[in-house]
């Protein structure tokens, strides 16, 4: 018997080799860069969504500018050739994404960081990074170089992926790569502590950030619209946002509902894309009934078949039912319902008045950043219809989403005057609907009261972030899944040993994520590469990173792990209406402190930072940044990760303490207190009372 398990084994082991092998010998293709000669052209595979085409009216010189600007990516010879093929791209989908220069020859997935033919383990780990980014199971249109949100690219066309293959390829401990919008411009002598990358996604001069310069500069290929970690290559599939949306759900039921156990609590959201596609995991996660309705049929049922959205309902009718079923048995269930949410909230807010009310909490995170191009369909049109009306009408398009925006709020509002509540998750609903006409104004005739309806950061994740918690990622570069599982438990064992020195409201954050990360492995979180997401504050992001890098020196973890977050965070994100909207000193409109960040982390030794216009909120609403951090194990590994970590939560911390948030002033106060060589600028609160004497003795 041993001898034939001896075989069994050394069989298994020779596949696995032959496997690696395997890749690594497909992956060399990676460092040969654009082809010399014309690729073949492929097909348009249908088994994959795609992109709809983009509305755009270019004037005949931008036109040819457009096609021009493509063709500088290749030599001459081969312009004849490419030239009327990229100007039927541009007639056809609004963009040239260069379709005959997407790869073919291998499957676009993350692999082993020793697959790639990288000089240095630093650009093979950016590399997985960014195969992750564009894989079928993660991106939302992998063939147009979208990851989610509609718009958000990695690159802006395939020439672009080649380049920056090639370069990383190339690149040595002492270069870094300057990506200006998915172009690369070159690879720069630096240093072994500077960033390997530095990328920037749609920097405009303010004046100029507008939506129609977007769409103009994206079709010339002059900028494109990174979202967060889609255009900084730190995405990690829907896992990303299940564990924010879990907290979320969580502390809006302790918040709202008095709450703690979620049994026979109704969630109703829309949305099952990239990031949305978290709520109906979060929602069974939190114990919940989760409902989220989806348009696009190709986006339900792959949730469905990726075990997120437990059962479909193709009607209202149906769905009702389900939600009446799941309350009177309490059964944690998440329903994907097939069709336009406005027709749910109406048949909800119909049942309501009638005394019935089935909903308890409400939510929207359909892509309102981008309303016009995919983001948000109309009541009126199905899926297909308004897909060919945005292409071919966009001005009746976009009138019907104000209608259907109107219509949206309106049953929202005849909903929660029966007891619902509900929070805008930094989508833009609220900013559109009121720029359509709705009703979600407090006062319409003076729009500086604000909304009706809080943000989620506002109302229930500012005061987390004030304490310093915010989505902390790591991915295993081994691509083991052994390796995802010990850091696991190093992270579970690193947030337990903060709870004993911890303040109340810290602790009851480490415990919320101490349940997290303890089952997360259970609840079958990865998509795409050996990822977490983890709510950590300083201190924990700090101690676990040093401890991941102890374990790759002493070899229990098999490969590097790369650092990073969300630019959703703490320090990360300025966004008046969603990250940095419970700023009350008048300066949430300001983005000094994403800026700073992404300078910041630069300096103390992220192997890459990012630094984006746009976000969830939309292009010229956000200014938000990231960074990639590779630990090897090594020394310099751990100095950089303990410098940077530091500042890439103080920061934030420190600007929401200025802002007067008593959880910030305590927390930077306690970071002070641990750290002499940390001091910073406490705000002195005036007296409310003597400001309004002041006021009174200038006037009249």
């Amino acid at each position: 018997e041993m001898c034939i398990r001896d075989r069994y084994q050394r069989r298994v082991r020779g596949i696995l080799s032959s496997r690696m092998s395997d890749s690594k010998q497909l992956l060399q293709s990676l460092a040969q860069g654009l082809p010399s000669t014309l690729p073949e052209y492929p097909p348009r595979d249908e088994t994959v969504p795609h992109a709809p085409p983009r509305p755009v009216q270019l004037s005949e010189s931008d036109f040819k500018q457009a096609i021009s600007n493509a063709l500088r990516y290749f030599p001459s010879e081969l312009h004849a050739d490419l030239a009327p093929e990229f100007a039927q791209e541009l007639t056809d989908h609004g963009h040239i994404y260069m379709y005959r220069y997407r790869p073919t020859e291998y499957e676009m997935k993350s692999y082993a960081v020793t697959d790639y033919p990288a000089k240095c383990e630093q650009a093979a780990a950016v590399m997985l990074m960014i195969m992750n980014n564009l894989d079928r199971r993660v991106a939302q249109y992998p063939h147009e170089l979208v990851t989610y949100g509609g718009n958000g690219s990695v690159f802006s066309n395939w020439a672009q992926y080649h380049l920056v293959m090639f370069y990383l390829s190339e690149m040595g401990t002492d270069q870094t790569l300057a990506l200006y919008s998915g172009h690369p411009m070159g690879l720069f002598p630096s240093h072994a502590d500077a960033p390997r990358l530095v990328i920037t996604n749609g920097m405009m001069i303010p004046n100029y950030s507008t939506r129609d310069m977007y769409e103009r500069l994206f079709a010339l290929g002059c900028t494109q619209y990174g979202q967060m970690t889609a255009g900084s290559f730190c995405y990690i599939g829907p896992q990303g946002i299940v564990h924010g949306t879990t907290l979320t759900i969580k502390n809006a039921a302790r918040k709202y509902l008095g709450k703690e156990s979620m049994e026979g609590v109704v969630y109703v959201s829309a949305g099952l894309g990239g990031m949305s596609g978290a709520q109906p995991k979060a929602s069974t996660i939190c114990g919940a009934i989760g409902v989220i309705a989806e348009i696009d049929p190709a986006a339900l049922y792959k949730r469905h078949e990726q075990g997120w959205v437990n059962e479909v309902a193709t009607s209202c009718e149906e769905c009702i039912t389900m939600i009446r079923e799941a309350r009177t048995n309490k059964r944690a269930v998440s329903i994907g319902f097939l069709g336009n949410v406005i027709t749910l909230w109406e048949a909800l807010a119909d049942l309501a008045e009638e005394g019935e009310v089935l909903v308890d909490l409400g939510s929207d995170q359909t892509s309102l950043h981008n309303p016009h191009h995919g983001g948000y369909y109309p009541v009126e049109l199905s899926f297909d219809e308004s897909r060919e009306m945005m292409h071919h009408d966009p001005d009746q398009f976009k009138q019907l989403v104000s209608s259907s925006l109107q219509r949206h709020a309106t049953a929202i509002g005849r909903l929660c005057n029966k007891g619902m509540r509900f929070w805008d998750y930094g989508n833009s609903f609220l900013l559109e609907a009121g720029r359509a006409g709705a009703d979600v104004w407090v006062n319409p005739e003076n729009q500086n009261q604000g909304f009706k309806y809080p943000t989620y950061v506002q109302d229930i994740m500012g005061d987390i972030f004030s304490l310093g918690f915010g989505p902390f990622r790591w991915v295993c570069a081994s691509n083991q899944e052994q390796d995802l599982v010990l850091t696991d438990e190093i992270a579970q064992e690193e947030l337990q040993k903060c709870v004993g020195s911890s303040s109340n409201e810290v602790i009851q954050q480490l415990k919320d994520n101490i349940l997290w990360i303890s089952k997360a492995h259970e609840n079958e979180m990865v998509v795409g590469s050996q990822s977490r997401i983890l709510y950590a504050h300083c201190d924990a992001r700090r101690n676990i990173a040093l401890e991941f890098n102890k374990a790759i020196k002493q070899g229990r973890l098999k490969g590097p792990v790369v650092l990073s977050r969300d630019h959703h965070d703490v320090s990360g994100t300025d966004s008046p209406f969603r990250e940095t909207s419970n700023i009350t000193d008048g300066s949430m409109f300001t983005a000094d402190m994403a800026v700073q960040n992404c300078i910041g982390d630069a300096c103390r030794g992220a192997t890459w930072v990012a630094l984006h216009n746009g976000g969830g909120c939309g292009w010229g609403e956000v200014m938000n940044g990231g960074f990639g951090l590779v630990l090897d194990g090594t020394d310099d590994a751990a100095r950089r990760a303990a410098g940077m970590l530091g500042w890439d939560v103080q920061n934030g911390v420190c600007r929401r303490s200025w802002s007067g948030n008593a959880n910030a002033v305590a927390q930077i106060q306690a970071e002070m207190d641990s750290n002499p060589r940390l001091k910073v600028t406490l705000p002195n609160n005036a007296d409310q009372g003597l400001v309004e004497t002041a006021f009174k003795s200038v006037q009249g």
